[in-house]
């Protein structure tokens, strides 16, 4: 339990800190409120429109099969790693696995979520 000691304190130390901190900053900072500090930013340029425009769906599709894709890639390294400690069960889940993601690709390629336009 000493060795946790030190960890505690560290974090109450920087918890205390950083509520000085943000105190100070409320208390001493400038406050120069007008309307330009009021409206959103956007990259420098005057805002136009409404930022709350609709999205296609495409590019939620596409953003899900990056991220299906992505996970499967950190799956299939450490069980590349373990590959010969695994043997035959390892290879079947493995191919299980990949099986299932063919299919979700070959569902998404079918729905026509692949077709950038």
């Amino acid at each position: 339990m000493g060795s946790y000691f030190n960890l505690f304190f560290f974090a109450l130390l920087l918890l205390v800190l950083g509520i000085i901190l943000v105190a100070l900053n409320l208390i001493l900072g400038p406050r120069r409120e007008h309307s330009e500090k009021l409206i959103p930013y956007e990259c420098g340029l005057d805002p136009s429109g409404d930022a709350r425009i609709p999205f296609r769906i495409r590019f939620y599709l596409i953003a899900v099969i990056f991220l299906v894709f992505d996970v499967e890639i950190i799956f299939l390294y450490p069980w590349a790693v373990i590959f010969e400690e695994l043997s035959w069960f390892g290879l079947i889940e493995i191919s299980v696995f990949v099986v299932m993601l063919l299919i979700a690709y070959i569902y998404a390629w079918s729905e026509g979520a692949l077709k950038w336009e």
